[in-house]
């Protein structure tokens, strides 16, 4: 997909009104976990010990202020105390809702293993900064310059149609068969976790599953 300006001047105004309905309070059900490791459309990026007994997957939308305030507020503690002790693996999974979210997604997956989780967390904290803007797409250019992207490269990174067709079908089998109705959606070791959550929140998902 060849993400142009006037599909992301068109589509700006959209996303902002989206990513204002999250989803409500957390609720708690489980997915077959066999089929939730096995994700379609692309394959997972894992942070931490992939051999941790626990496995924590979000479902994320970077245009969402509720995934936003995750990572920007809990995810540092969160990481800390779990992912780098090797007690947790974290995946980040696309769920993609409009143009700026696959945008965000096609910088990061070209950004490679590296930088992948950098160019997520700085496009979260900079949310307001594109998200808002009247022109989103000279916006998000301009933080992917700052990445190391140059004007070349952030175009050829937005050309990249089976990309977008992957996360398409990610996001239809989250729909699907895990049912994700908004985000960010949790899952702790194939338990749901939905809408906001806080470290005490996570904590006690996690910590009974740690012997």
């Amino acid at each position: 997909m060849k993400i142009t300006r006037r599909d992301t001047l068109v589509l700006g105004a959209a996303a902002s009104a989206l990513s204002l309905t999250g989803i409500g309070a957390a609720q708690a059900q489980s997915v077959d976990v066999a089929q939730l490791m096995s994700p379609e459309g692309l394959p997972d990026r894992v942070l931490g010990d992939p051999d941790a007994p626990v496995t924590v997957i979000e479902y994320a939308s970077p245009t969402c202020p509720h995934c936003a305030t995750f990572h920007n507020q809990v995810y540092p503690a969160f990481k800390e105390r779990y992912v780098d002790t090797g007690q947790v693996q974290f995946i980040l999974r696309p769920f993609v809702r409009n143009v700026l979210d696959a945008v965000v997604f096609m910088l990061a997956e070209a950004a490679g293993d590296e930088m992948y989780h950098e160019v997520i967390d700085t496009y979260f904290r900079t949310q307001n900064e594109w998200a808002m803007s009247d022109a989103p797409r000279d916006a998000l250019q301009a933080i992917a310059l700052q990445l190391g992207f140059t004007e070349e490269s952030f175009e050829a990174a937005l050309t990249n149609q089976d990309l977008f067709a992957g996360m398409e079908q990610m996001r239809d089998q989250a729909l699907n068969d895990f049912n994700v109705t908004g985000t960010p959606t949790f899952y702790v070791n194939g338990t749901q976790l939905t809408g906001d959550q806080t470290l005490e929140e996570l904590s006690a998902a996690i910590d009974p599953l740690l012997g």
